[in-house]
């Protein structure tokens, strides 16, 4: 919690923290508005809804990043956060599908510059390798926490406002956002993809500047694959832990949130415990070895499940929503120090662009496997993405090489 004395860190965490609420809200809104436009079929819309959120984020950020890497960092973040603030604004009012769809496309667009460019600034902010290994726990812990905070506050808010007024607590997270950032005084420079005085490379090679970084580097082509062993996983507990609780274990709906509750505390405590284990254990040890919590926690999931009647297996099975919560964190967090070393300083934005789309792109295929796959019962479902996960983790392990010695070369691209 040091860091956060960090004038400028402390802003752009609060930034951070502010801006997931009101995302969170905005989430929240949107289930009720699609129930209120489509009844019955609002699970199809609000499927449709994230099919977008998911496409925005796998094709804008690489773009938005080559056609903005002339304009300063705090000028990207704020203009991101204006129209966030704009299309959040736009939302309650809205009487059709296709402006939800419209709206919700022009927001994540806006979230998927915001993102990669917040994480980009970061490790510029911060050069200490430890402080910034810190606040990637504290994003960490933030992002969790957004998925815990945002529901209760959505609640709380519902028993003196109706749903669509969540929306405007929306835009004023991206209003405090935007505050924030300008009171954090970054330098004007900070970003800048190449020297302001050189030739300006052409648009195309810009935009697949950070995705060809992860094709061309050792240290970062095992991150191609270990994001997907993260999203075949996690999609089994974020997609059927509703059919889990509900059919299998027969609890009522409450616990729902209980189990999906469990899986974020299982990652904000290894988000916790990071700093102090990545001061003495190179970061590749620790994912591969995190990651296999993932495969293992889903294929036991999966085995358990047709023994669900028994108290017992409840609390394995809570324990196991746990630890796959640990291995999702445990993989994930530590990328950015790799992707930090692996690249120029000037080059940060770019790279983070092509982690957020490429990541985005594993959870694009995941989710709606991790739905069809439960069509046919939750227990192939699980084997099957169990094993998914499994085959990516070993092949970032033969990517990497040995792993416990540390890295003599790396290539910075």
């Amino acid at each position: 919690m040091r860091i956060l004395r960090h004038r400028v860190y402390g802003c752009l965490f609060a930034a951070q923290v502010i801006s997931l609420l009101g995302t969170g809200l905005a989430t929240v809104a949107l289930s009720l508005v699609a129930y209120d436009l489509a009844g019955g079929r609002a699970g199809l819309m609000m499927g449709a809804v994230l099919a977008v959120k998911m496409v925005a984020y796998v094709v804008i950020a690489p773009l938005a990043s080559a056609a903005l890497s002339r304009i300063p960092r705090r000028w990207v973040l704020i203009g991101s956060d204006a129209l966030r603030m704009v299309a959040a604004l736009g939302l309650p009012f809205v009487t059709r599908m296709w402006q939800i769809f419209v709206l919700v496309f022009i927001l994540q667009a806006a979230s998927a510059t915001f993102t990669p460019t917040f994480q980009a600034v970061i490790p510029v902010v911060l050069p200490d390798e430890e402080d910034y290994t810190d606040a990637l726990s504290l994003s960490r812990l933030a992002t969790d926490l957004e998925s815990i905070a945002s529901p209760m506050l959505a609640a709380a808010l519902l028993l003196i406002v109706p749903g669509s007024a969540l929306f405007f607590g929306t835009a004023i997270g991206f209003v405090g956002s935007t505050c924030l950032v300008l009171a954090s005084a970054l330098p004007t420079g900070l970003g800048l993809s190449h020297e302001a005085d050189g030739p300006d490379p052409p648009f195309g090679q810009r935009a697949r500047s950070g995705v060809v970084a992860f094709f061309t580097s050792p240290s970062l082509r095992p991150i191609l694959v270990l994001n997907m062993a993260v999203a075949a996983a996690v999609a089994f507990v974020l997609v059927q832990t509703v059919v889990v609780v509900r059919s299998d274990l027969g609890l009522p709906e409450s616990w729902v949130a209980v189990f999906l509750g469990i899986n974020g505390a299982g990652s904000m405590i290894t988000a916790l415990c990071l700093p102090r284990i990545l001061r003495r254990v190179p970061e590749r040890s620790v994912m591969l070895r995190a990651g296999i919590l993932l495969p293992a926690g889903v294929l036991a999931a999966g085995l358990l499940l047709p023994m669900a009647g028994s108290g017992r297996v409840r609390i394995v099975l809570a324990a196991l929503w746990f630890l796959i919560g640990a291995g999702w964190s445990g993989v994930e967090t530590p990328m950015a120090r790799i992707i930090r070393r692996a690249v120029r300083a000037d080059q940060l934005p770019a790279a983070f662009a092509a982690q957020f789309s490429l990541s985005h792109a594993c959870w694009l295929i995941s989710y709606p496997l991790a739905g069809l796959l439960g069509q046919w019962g939750l227990t192939p479902a699980a084997v099957v993405l169990a094993v998914l996960a499994a085959a990516s983790l070993v092949a970032g392990r033969l990517m990497w090489g040995p792993v416990d010695r540390p890295v003599i070369e790396e290539v910075r691209v």
